[in-house]
């Protein structure tokens, strides 16, 4: 019974590394090239090919094998580090930007009232 458990737990955790590792891929892929070189953060392809092998590396292999682990840290290093700074420079989100202003609301600025 106890076995039972922990190999549930073990599972709930892949799908976790995988969902980190797939989330800084796809986030990854919808970036522009000029972002990354601006933020000073290798390149787009770079953090691509190592995204996605720990997407591959963490369905392939247990959890308690090296390589999901550095996958994992490699996913958490991009959504924590890379992420932001692409942030700043590219002005936003990658995909699915909204464009103006925080205090626009649906007719146009909100000027509170003038």
């Amino acid at each position: 019974m106890l076995m039972l458990g922990f190999a549930g737990f073990l599972g709930i955790l892949k799908i976790i590394l995988m969902a980190l590792a797939a989330f800084g891929l796809f986030d990854a892929a919808f970036r522009r090239e000029d972002a990354f070189r601006a933020a000073d953060k290798q390149n787009k392809v770079f953090w691509l090919i190592i995204l996605g092998i720990a997407l591959v590396v963490s369905y392939l292999f247990s959890i308690l094998s090296i390589l999901p682990v550095a996958g994992a840290v490699a996913s958490i290093v991009y959504i924590v580090d890379v992420r932001p700074a692409l942030q700043q420079v590219g002005g936003g989100r990658g995909w699915g930007r909204r464009r103006g202003s925080s205090s626009d609301g649906p007719y146009g600025p909100y000027n509170g009232g003038r």
